[in-house]
């Protein structure tokens, strides 16, 4: 018999279409979705270490070896720390080398006790980053050296194109002729690598001594002479567009080890100094946790393509009882029913095998179509490799294995055995099933508990470093097959409950459906749970995406904390500080703006932000998520505003301010000003002598060349260092005098135009973790160390995070007048405008302006460009296509179940209906019955399915999203379940599965059963 067992098998399959049939379909659904699946995952973590890696920056890659060198080690440690670095990079990376000679005196001071002083410099390949403003490049050789002088230094020491000047070394007494032969400016001063640069960016260097230059030199003639034991630094600029995830680790390793590596090459003073292992480790911690968060769709769709098998399986496997019985009792043994099995089971799964790799990529390319993956820019174009391959074989291998284990379980029967076990219910199944359903939501709990403790699906090995734990990743899928169980405990349950509702009714259809699923609930509960299963798995993936999306919004918006927001010095020559605010708030789509103070200070021994807004504008401009307080921010602005110190307002626009004041001593003084937008600003009056002071102040430098003042100025006192008494005498702007009243005297050295002492208590709103540490809830008052002094402040709200404060920093928010108030109150300088917060419904003419004007020096942090950014992250977003190839495949798994399922119970049952018929039941009636039947597991699997994925989307999904540095996300994630979406996806499934019954029921009516007569 063995030479028929190939077409015994094929003859054998093909006598049963529909089911084989169905068990094709669902393998290759599952092989085709997985690889396609793997192929993602793994392309979309290469695609977020190249794109992170593209856009880090100069500091985050570069890496730095500096070491003291003469003219004689020069040679020996520059080619060592070139074969270092080129090992650490595994590659050749860009070397320049940069040289800083000692100082040296300047032409004609040679003589001072405290002369100015020139330095020499060399950089590898200055042409690069800076053009030629006159003359040419140093050349080396000959005996008067060569050098090229930045703008900057040309200006402040007159050095031009031909100028020629002797100098000698404060340590090296030779003689140097020098001969200036270029200027040059470079072209981006503010780029990192020129941030520990600072006088060839600037040209001039003041502390103790004034230093000029580096007049930049022929790298030659730098060893040549001016390498007396100077230092130099090396620069590795790698290329690092085509590093792979698997790579991350063992260069960021390579790079720490290098300046161990150096100084056993002999290089003793040599010290690296990078941020490149720090960046490569946290990436490939992200890179980890991104692919194990794709995991969990991956394993929910390995549980549903099983458990869809399995089923189809069991169905052929009860379709084919009597026939394997038969050929029991003819004599064919358990290996060869298994023979039989098996290679039916092979010709059906490894077609599948050999088409899935080929199948992936054009699946890929419909997840490309996806908006948020086109917009990140990331174009996913893999082809089938060995890996793919090998997890197409693997899992139709396992597939394969799933469709014949029933087979070979009913293979232990006799022919009597079958004819005995016929119609018997499928009690004994639900009671050896009982507590099974516990147990697994047991195991799901604990992994699901562990999720919600380690914040991701990634926990530290025994070996220190960081691995994907499985039980956590299985927990969503577990908890799914759990909650599917336990809803099987409904089916008997509700069809009884159905039962006796529709008994009472006249209407045969629906009674006789009703009773019949009652009769024999374990038939229906199969595709029950697949599509119990299918729909939660669907749920949960849209749920996902869409709380994702919404935590990158909530990401950017703490982040930035207003729609636009401009920071830099709070002075500038372009931009004066009391000239920033008018030019900001007339930016194009500015609808509202606010100065703010934002740093670092100490509360109470606690490190602590500070930051100070315009309470009056909290509504436009603090963007504060409404869960994160229990205060709203409306209730925040108006509890905020304290008592603002007085003021004097100055007629019209002056542009000079007469002051006469009297002191008691001498002491020094200053006074304080600030515009109509609430900007405050001191200006020194110099030292006071005692009696009587007239000082003249220039009013117009405080806007700078580009900025306008927003009038009226208003005068806020005057300030001694000391509490000496101080007395205003009369102000006159312009020439007019300026009527003075009374001015307050309750504060010792501070002259003010309304009482100090007051004030009255500074409200603030203090972070959750802060109002803890002072002890200080909501509505409470108390004193505090602000700073170094005692404050009495009173606390009107509490938030779970401040907008603009990194995770778990602790926080301070205060009115910026008042705040300013009690600064004047203790006679401390007043808080400059560090930030300008600016509402605006579209930011991009606003930050096209601000591109145009380079030299105002501003940083802006725009709140959509944040999110883009947030939401273009390949290593974050990635999921996301994950989850949209699962909920795809679900639908697919259900659907399929279900058509298979309906079709194969209805071809069951001809004969029952047969009877029905003859009985005088009519086509109508009887389809009805099947329709009823199938609504039931319709209805059911729709409202359990929703149900469990909100139940397992509560518990999980706020803890898979994750920043693209795999840390949790500030604020926390609240869950997204985008209800239309979801109404929809369902009324789309009911859609195609009454269909489905419909077309059965079609299929019923042409036949001989149910002929009309």
């Amino acid at each position: 018999m063995g030479h028929m067992r190939g077409p015994v098998i094929v003859k054998r399959a093909f006598n049963e279409p529909l089911l084989l049939l169905a068990a094709l379909g669902s393998i290759l659904l599952a092989t085709t979705t997985l690889v396609a699946l793997t192929m993602y995952a793994s392309s979309i973590a290469d695609a977020g270490v190249r794109r992170t890696m593209e856009q880090a920056s100069y500091r985050q890659t570069a890496a730095t070896v500096g070491a003291q060198i003469t003219a004689e080690t020069f040679p020996r440690y520059d080619r060592a720390v070139r074969d270092e670095l080129a090992r650490a990079y595994a590659a050749v990376p860009a070397i320049t080398t940069s040289f800083r000679s000692d100082s040296y005196v300047m032409p004609g001071q040679e003589g001072e006790q405290q002369p100015e002083l020139l330095r020499f410099g060399s950089h590898d390949g200055l042409d690069r980053h800076a053009e030629l403003i006159s003359g040419t490049w140093p050349r080396a050789g000959g005996s008067t050296i060569e050098a090229a002088i930045s703008l900057p230094a040309s200006s402040a020491t007159g050095f031009e194109v031909g100028r020629e000047f002797v100098t000698k070394g404060r340590l090296d007494p030779r003689p140097v002729t020098v001969r200036i032969v270029g200027v040059f400016q470079l072209r981006d001063t503010s780029d990192e690598r020129w941030a520990g640069e600072q006088l060839l960016s600037r040209g001039v260097e003041r502390g103790d001594f004034t230093t000029y230059g580096p007049l930049m030199v022929a790298r030659e003639t730098f060893v040549a002479r001016f390498a007396t034991s100077v230092r130099t630094v090396w620069t590795a600029e790698p290329d690092l567009s085509a590093l792979t995830p698997e790579r991350l680790r063992p260069m960021a390793d390579a790079v720490g080890q290098a300046g161990e590596r150096l100084t056993a090459a002999g290089c003793v003073s040599c010290v690296v100094a990078s941020r490149l292992p720090e960046v490569l480790t946290q990436l490939d911690t992200a890179a980890l946790v991104a692919r194990s968060t794709m995991l969990i769709p991956v394993l929910q769709l390995l549980l549903l393509a099983g458990y869809a098998l399995m089923l189809t399986a069991r169905l052929l496997a009860d379709h084919r009882r009597m026939e394997v019985a038969l050929l029991r009792s003819r004599g064919a043994g358990t290996i060869r029913l298994a023979a039989l099995a098996g290679g039916e089971a092979l010709l059906v799964a490894l077609p599948c095998a050999v088409v899935a790799p080929f199948l992936g990529p054009p699946l890929l390319a419909l997840v490309n179509q996806l908006p948020w993956l086109r917009a990140s820019g990331v174009r996913l174009a893999p082809s089938a490799d060995l890996g793919t391959f090998l997890v197409s074989f693997g899992v139709a291998l396992a597939s394969a294995v799933l469709l014949m284990l029933p087979a070979l379980a009913g293979a232990r029967r006799t022919y009597v055995e079958e004819l005995s076990a016929r119609g018997r219910g499928g009690v004994r199944g639900l009671i050896e099933r009982a507590g099974a359903d516990l147990g697994l939501l047991a195991v799901a709990a604990l992994a699901i508990w562990q999720l919600r403790r380690y914040g991701a699906p990634v926990t530290a090995t025994a070996a220190g470093g960081l691995g994907i734990d499985p039980l956590i990743i299985s927990g969503p899928a577990l908890a799914l097959l759990a909650g599917g169980m336990l809803g099987l405990r409904l089916v008997p349950r509700v069809s009884r409950l159905a039962e006796r509702l529709t008994s009472r009714r006249p209407a045969l259809a629906p009674a006789l459906g009703a009773w019949q699923v009652s009769r024999r609930p374990l038939r229906y509960g199969g595709p029950a749970l697949l599509l119990t299963m299918a729909i939660a798995i669907g749920i949960l993936s849209m749920t996902t995406a869409a709380t994702w999306r919404a935590s990158q919004l909530d990401q950017a918006r703490h982040q930035a904390g207003a729609d636009l927001r401009l920071s830099g010095p709070p002075d500038g020559p372009e931009l004066g500080s009391l000239g920033r605010g008018t030019v900001f708030s007339a930016l194009p789509g500015v609808t509202a703006a606010s100065p703010a103070f934002r740093g670092q200070t100490e509360v109470s021994n606690e490190d602590t932000l500070l930051l100070g807004l315009d309470a009056a504008q909290l509504g436009e401009l603090f963007q504060l998520r409404p869960d994160l307080s229990a205060q709203t921010v409306a209730d925040m602005s108006r509890a905020l505003v304290g008592r603002q110190a007085g003021k004097l307002d100055l007629p019209g626009q002056p542009r000079m301010l007469v002051v006469r004041v009297e002191a008691d001593a001498e002491v020094p003084a200053r006074l304080v000003l600030s515009d109509a937008l609430g900007v405050w600003r001191d200006l020194p009056l110099g030292v006071l002598r005692k009696g009587e002071n007239q000082l003249e102040l220039d009013l117009r430098s405080p806007a700078g060349r580009s900025g306008k003042i927003t009038y009226p100025l208003s005068l806020r006192g005057v300030v001694a260092s000391s509490p000496a008494g101080l007395r205003l005498g009369g102000l006159s702007a312009d020439g007019q005098d300026v009527a003075v009243p009374r001015p307050s005297g309750d504060v010792p050295g501070v002259i003010a135009f309304g009482p100090l002492k007051q004030l009255g208590p500074l409200p603030v709103v203090l972070t959750a973790d802060l109002a803890t540490a002072l002890k200080m809830g909501a509505g409470k008052a108390g004193r505090i160390s602000l700073a170094g002094r005692v404050l009495q402040v009173k606390v009107v709200g509490v938030v779970q995070s401040m907008p603009t404060a990194a995770a778990g920093q602790k926080a301070v928010l205060a009115d910026w007048g008042t705040l300013q108030a009690h600064e004047l109150a203790a006679a401390e300088q007043p808080r400059p405008a560090t930030e300008w917060w600016l509402a605006a419904d579209d930011t991009d003419p606003a930050r096209a302006a601000l591109r145009k004007s380079p030299g105002w020096d501003v940083t802006a942090v725009d709140q959509r460009e944040l999110a883009a950014a947030l939401r273009d992250d390949p290593l974050a977003s990635g999921l996301q296509g994950a989850l949209m190839l699962g909920f795809a495949a679900a639908l697919g798994f259900a659907t399929l179940g279900f058509l298979v399922n309906a079709a194969v119970a209805a071809r069951e049952r001809r004969a029952e209906f047969a009877v029905l018929r003859a009985l005088g039941t009519s086509s109508r009636q009887v389809l009805g019955l099947l329709a009823t039947e199938q609504a039931f597991v319709i209805g059911l699997s729709l409202a359990a399915g929703t149900g469990l994925a909100v139940a397992v989307g509560t518990l999980v999904v706020p803890h898979i999203v994750l920043t693209g540095q795999a840390a949790a996300v500030t604020p926390g994630v609240l869950l997204d379940i985008p209800w239309a979406a979801t109404a929809a996806m369902l009324a789309l499934m009911t859609g195609v599965l009454f269909a489905i019954v419909a077309g059965l029921a079609r299929r019923l009516r042409r036949g001989h059963v149910v002929e009309e007569r």
